[in-house]
């Protein structure tokens, strides 16, 4: 399959260590690059290139080094640098490619880091200029505020970046009304292979003539693609599919129009880093539909599905996108699953087994009701298995509902065992028309091998994506990406389609000849050696030149082999980071995303969950190999690296959760601390965190005398000396006697008895708080009883004491399951405490952890079961906005929201909000090393949402605002407490 080029092997399954003929150019390289006064950042260190090592695909490459150029004069230099060809470069942007296409055994050119900026907008001409490390979510959100938008809409928006974009031509939900990239890009500013610069944009017959009369590579390129686009207009005419979806990888349709322009960024765009580099581009923008409304239809059967899609484009749908029952069976894994359900519903008299999304959108309210009343019309006399459809109105639900869907790539590779949803035929393209046949035999191909998948995609342009569940560490399952890959190709061509819809070629390059024909292919061969002689730009991928050739898609490593050499049980011990799929959900820089917040603030990719989990996973590898293994000789300089990543981790659990595979760094963070001190020496500080709550204990007890020891000149200038800085002051809860939890209270016939979990910290430094809640839960006509401060274990845990943090969270998992026997709730202030029951303590191997109500979540339903009277108790008062701890707002997103719901109950003034994390986190910012990240973190995240009023409600984030913004934010108990108390008192 893929034509007859014979395809070489250049890359061994061991290249941990370059050789060193390898080593020397890459020296050589480097050395050239600094000389020539390179700007950017250079990493040649082991961490850096295997964390570039792989993409969201099959493949792992490790390459040889990774630069982080900061301007196009850095991307000059680095080609001048590897002008001799002995080393390919290949740049990378947001790292999310399903087939490889920035993974390369040379050198990575990284733009996301510093080449990120959006340097010009013109709104009166609806253009932006911006380099191609600009993320296309922050580019929207930059756009936002003037009306304007990028319409192509990826599924990775939150870390796609634009030159990646470019890089593929993408398109994505929409694109039936929108199109895709090459689209909306009126110039690009590019640099070709002899280091010299090119303004490509749309050319006159005029302007192209002199262009093509000049005597220099800019030149000859352009001669090169008329010739080609001229002498075979017959032939591309005839092999290019007349669909949405078009060959890109060297598109040479839309290069030459009727009217005699010439636009080579039509060539550029889809071909994947092997023709230039790109340093800055201008895009055109399109205005954001004023409404938008979506229809969300259950099927019974998939098919049925796919058969009403035609039916509704007469309708005038923006957007018809498709989900089957296996898609649906892992959204309902993800958190935000149990708010959709209401709108989706839970219950129908037939199996969902399929799901359309319907979308509408325009500036014409009464034209936008016609069409989804023509759709409706559809859709009742829709004969294809119909259950239900509903109409969504509200803008948040949509969006909510969207982000499910673009959620669907990731969810699909969380694992099954040892199988896992994997890319490698996930975006193939046919007629629309055609679709509901075409998956009928895609899927008995996939049947015939005996697997489950999951489908989705963008069904109004027949844009299908596929996840196989593969067990990619059998030789049996690597040896079916070639069987089906072969078969779902010709498959495609029969049905006049494409084997890549919209995310590129990569190493499906071999498969080109299949679908540009011989004669077209052999065109790209000649344009892609008129651009780069030596095949400098990411070699291997779509075109051979000379001596080499393109990769075939078996014969560059697969991270399964990789992955098949680590031990079983270590495996099995850190499965929560093996299984990372290199989605890069967390590349993302949402400034309200809680994660990642050392990703956000240091752009260091080794920073990262995926990067972090890709170590973690080359560290087992390394330790799984025989001593006499050469590689193991790694083992030192990795297992430094991967703990010197890990310190940056703020055990915030975002990863956890907000990770469509539930990678979890915190966990796998702990398991490594607890191996790697078992052969080193451990600071001196990490014994006194050990030994913290016992120690908060004792400071509790005379809090006077503690604050004296602990806050005069000698004290903090020994604690900065291991290692803590600006700890806080204790101010412990003082709890009367009718306030404590005691066993004959335990056995009482009070009525409305509830106990409140009082937490280390809480009670040691924010004990107002505690009384507060416990006036306020009186005052709402409960008998209300605090704990004392139990040890949890949660330093200990974070440090990797493992033995530490089982012996104390055994001892309150004994106190708190002797409450539960009673049958009163228990109900935690703190969210890092409370979430413990659901998270750390399911560690332990007992059984199921007592039930642990946050407090929020239990006001909220005593208010909806009417247990609870709301009462306008204030009115007016500044809007505050509620923020919620980064752990909370990982693993229970609507809590910001119940906390608004419970206060508007009882009159007051506040909105849910959102603003990641603070940089606080437990003890992280408190360590002297971790003092200025988490300062960035915050005034990254947190110092903008707090010039305004803001309810805190994780002591972490009220200490840090505290400590940065100059003033305590108030928890939402206190301001609920003083409404209250305020008409009582009156």
């Amino acid at each position: 399959m893929g034509g007859d080029i014979i395809m070489d092997r250049h890359n061994d399954f061991s290249e941990l260590t370059p050789n060193p003929m390898d080593i020397s150019a890459r020296e050589i390289f480097l050395q050239r690059l600094r000389d020539d006064g390179f700007e950017g950042d250079i990493e040649a260190e082991l961490s850096s290139r295997l964390v570039f090592s792989t993409d969201n695909s099959i493949y792992q490459r490790v390459p040889l080094a990774v630069i982080f150029p900061r301007t196009t004069l850095d991307l000059n230099r680095a080609v001048r640098a590897a002008a001799n060809g002995r080393l390919t470069l290949a740049v990378r942007g947001g790292g999310t490619g399903t087939n490889g296409q920035s993974l390369t055994p040379g050198i990575v050119v990284d733009v996301s880091r510093h080449m990120d900026r959006i340097l010009h907008f013109d709104a009166q001409s609806q253009n932006v200029t911006v380099e191609p490390g600009v993320i296309l979510a922050r580019l929207n959100a930059f756009l936002r505020p003037h009306g304007l938008f990028f319409p192509p809409t990826v599924s990775t928006a939150t870390r796609a970046t634009i030159g990646g974009m470019i890089a593929t031509d993408a398109s994505g939900k929409g694109s039936r009304i929108y199109g895709k990239t090459s689209d909306y890009i009126e110039q690009l500013d590019v640099v070709l292979s002899d280091g010299s610069d090119l303004t490509v944009r749309k050319l006159t017959a005029t302007e192209l003539e002199a262009q093509m009369a000049k005597d220099d590579l800019g030149g000859a390129v352009y001669r090169e693609v008329h010739r080609a686009v001229t002498e075979y207009a017959d032939e591309i005419t005839r092999v290019f599919p007349q669909m949405n979806r078009g060959l890109t990888g060297y598109n040479l349709q839309n290069v030459h129009s009727e009217d005699g322009s010439f636009d080579m960024t039509r060539l550029l765009a889809g071909s994947e880093g092997t023709l230039a580099l790109t340093g800055k581009i201008v895009l055109r923008l399109k205005k954001i539909p004023q409404h938008r409304r979506l229809l969300v239809a259950r099927y019974a059967s998939f098919d049925g599905a796919l058969r009403d899609v035609q039916e509704l484009l007469s309708a005038q749908p923006s957007a018809v996108e498709v989900l089957d029952d296996r898609v649906l069976a892992v959204a309902k894994q993800d958190v935000t699953w149990t708010a959709l359900e209401r709108v989706l519903g839970s219950g129908s008299n037939f199996p969902v087994l399929g799901l359309s999304f319907v979308e509408f959108v325009g500036d014409d309210l009464d034209t936008l009701h016609e069409h989804i009343s023509s759709a409706s019309e559809i859709l009742d006399q829709s004969s294809n298995h119909l259950i239900d459809y509903k109409a969504i109105l509200d803008d948040e639900i949509i969006s909510q509902l969207w982000t499910l869907r673009e959620k669907s790539v990731g969810l699909l590779g969380r694992p099954q065992g040892n199988k896992q949803g994997v890319a490698f035929v996930e975006d193939t393209a046919v007629p629309p028309e055609s679709l509901p046949e075409y998956v009928q035999e895609f899927r008995d191909i996939l049947d015939g091998h005996g697997l489950t998948y999951g489908m989705f995609g963008h069904a109004d342009v027949g844009c299908l994506h596929v996840r196989p569940f593969l067990d990619m560490l059998q030789s049996e399952d690597q040896s079916l990406i070639r069987a089906i890959s072969d078969a779902v190709a010709q498959l495609t061509k029969r049905h006049g389609g494409l084997l890549w819809g919209e995310h590129g070629r990569g190493f499906r390059g071999e498969f080109s000849p299949l679908f540009f024909g011989e004669k077209l292919f052999l065109e790209l061969c000649k344009i892609k050696e008129a651009f780069d002689p030596k095949d400098i730009f990411n070699r291997g991928k779509l075109a051979p030149v000379g001596k080499y050739a393109v990769d075939r898609i078996d014969t560059v490593p697969f991270k399964g082999i990789y992955d098949a050499q680590i031990a079983a049980p270590l495996r099995e011990e850190y499965a929560l980071s093996v299984t990372c799929n290199g989605n890069g959900a967390c590349f993302n820089r949402e400034p309200e995303m809680a994660m990642c917040p050392s990703y956000k603030a240091t752009k260091d990719r080794r920073q990262s969950p995926k990067g972090r989990a890709t170590l973690i996973r080359s560290w087992l590898r390394l330790r799984s190999l025989p001593q006499e293994n050469t590689e193991r000789q790694n083992l030192p300089q990795l297992s430094y690296e991967l703990k010197d990543a890990l310190d940056s981790c703020l055990s915030c659990k975002a990863c956890a959760t907000q990770c469509p595979i539930k990678v979890d760094i915190p966990s796998m963070r702990s398991r490594f601390l607890s191996e790697y001190f078992e052969e080193q020496k451990r600071p001196l500080r990490d014994y006194l965190v050990f030994w913290l709550e016992p120690l908060l204990a004792a400071g509790r007890a005379v809090p006077a005398i503690s604050n004296l020891l602990m806050h005069n000149p000698l004290s903090r200038y020994l604690l900065s000396s291991i290692g803590l800085v600006d700890l806080p002051t204790f101010i412990p809860a003082a709890l009367s006697s009718r306030q404590k939890l005691t066993r004959r209270w335990l056995t009482s016939r009070h009525e409305k008895k509830i106990v409140l979990l009082q937490d280390s910290f809480t009670g040691s430094f924010d004990g107002a708080l505690i009384i507060r809640t416990h006036a306020l839960l009186s005052g709402l006509g409960y008998d209300v009883r605090v704990t004392p401060a139990w040890s949890n274990g949660k330093a200990r845990y974070v440090l990797g004491f493992y033995n530490g943090f089982a012996k104390a969270g055994r001892h309150i998992l004994r106190k708190v399951r002797a409450i539960e026997r009673h049958n009163i709730p228990v109900i935690a202030l703190d969210a890092a405490t409370g979430l413990m029951f659901e998270q750390e303590y399911c560690e332990l191997g007992q059984r199921k952890p007592p039930a642990v109500w946050a407090l929020e979540r239990f006001l909220r339903s005593e208010i909806e079961n009417g247990h609870i009277a709301p009462r306008s108790v204030a009115t007016g008062g500044d809007a505050a906005t509620i923020l919620s701890h980064c752990t909370e707002q990982a693993v229970r997103p609507e809590s910001a929201g119940d906390w608004a719901f419970i206060l508007k109950s009882f009159g007051l003034n506040v909105s849910a909000g959102k603003a990641g994390c603070c940089g606080m986190a437990g003890m992280f910012g408190h360590q002297r090393e971790q003092a200025d990240l988490s300062k960035q973190i915050f005034h990254q995240n947190w110092a903008e949402k707090a010039e305004k009023p803001i309810l805190a409600t994780g002591f972490s984030c009220r200490c840090q605002t505290e400590r940065m913004a100059g003033y305590r934010p108030s928890h939402p108990v206190e301001i609920l407490a003083q409404a209250i108390d305020r008409p009582a008192r009156a």
